[in-house]
């Protein structure tokens, strides 16, 4: 189903992204009134906007095939280029805040579950609905706030390849990582929560019980497996979503990342480099909820024998 889903999607983002207002002519010459109607048409001829629909489809869905997704109708910069360089600083954040709500959230799922109804319980799950309530552009803000008038510190906005400098680039990804991580620990910690109280009722954790297990035994090794099948699933969508979502804690932190730059070519009405983006985002959240399905053959050895 990859290969119909990725090709519908390139038809929507192609249709939609046409339905907007105005388009890279209107941008570039709306503030010049000398301009007539017959330069911008020749401006749009050129730019192959004069073209119909589908003879633009054809040329982009071609050149894409062959590793060509054209140049930045704005700057002239190839759009692979463009999103080469942005692509590090989104997969980081992405992979930073996800590690960092599963390390947390997970273990407090867990201990929220065995000890169900009791004061940790009760702690665990108001901070789950604090975060799930709290807008990751609104915690965001707070921290720049905080560590610029508390510390005389903000972190820097040229961006840091942690090859080159692995502590200041973690440095300049922290506060981004955590602001996007509150709310996915929130949403994994629940979801953790959940699954463990149906998978510590069922018949075969009464049994190991029952056998006089060590109860961390019981629950790391006989529960938790397969409670993480469907806290695997909503932390590969959460992953996948947060390729596009992260766009606003880009623009806060002034990192250029993939959404950021989405943002910019949206406005800019940059047809190919918004084209390539959304659909390169759309190949990562599909290969992701591939890969989470992959895994389920792993954690719960039945679905491979089925």
């Amino acid at each position: 189903m990859l290969v119909p889903t990725l090709f519908g999607m390139s038809i929507i983002i192609f249709l939609m992204l046409r339905l907007l207002p105005g388009d890279i002519v209107d941008i570039i010459a709306g503030a010049d009134a000398q301009t007539d109607s017959a330069s911008r048409a020749k401006l749009r001829e050129a730019m192959g906007l004069s073209d119909p629909l589908y003879e633009q489809y054809a040329r982009w869905i071609g050149d894409l095939l062959r590793g060509d997704p054209g140049n930045s109708l704005r700057s002239g910069r190839p759009v692979s280029e463009l999103l080469w360089k942005a692509l590090p600083i989104t997969v980081e954040m992405a992979v930073l805040s996800m590690l960092i709500a599963a390390i947390v959230a997970i273990p407090l799922g867990v201990i929220s579950a065995v000890r169900r109804d009791t004061s940790t319980d009760y702690v665990s799950r108001v901070f789950g609905l604090i975060g799930l309530s709290l807008p990751n552009f609104w915690i965001a803000t707070l921290m720049l706030l905080f560590t610029s008038k508390a510390f005389g510190w903000i972190p820097p906005i040229r961006y840091i390849p942690f090859t080159e400098d692995p502590i200041g680039n973690l440095k300049q990804f922290a506060l981004p990582a955590i602001a996007v991580a509150i709310q996915l620990m929130a949403i994994i910690m629940r979801m953790t929560r959940t699954t463990m109280l149906e998978v510590l009722s069922q018949d075969y954790v009464r049994t190991a019980r029952a056998k006089g297990l060590n109860q961390r035994i019981v629950v790391c090794r006989h529960a938790l497996r397969n409670a993480l099948i469907p806290v695997i699933t909503v932390m590969g969508f959460q992953l996948g979503a947060l390729m596009g979502s992260s766009a606003i804690i880009e623009v806060v932190f002034g990192l250029n990342g993939v959404g950021n730059t989405l943002v910019q070519a949206i406005f800019n009405r940059d047809y190919p480099l918004v084209q390539a983006a959304v659909l390169y985002l759309a190949v990562a959240f599909v290969l992701i909820n591939l890969l989470v399905d992959v895994l389920y053959a792993y954690l719960d050895p039945r679905i491979k024998q089925g």
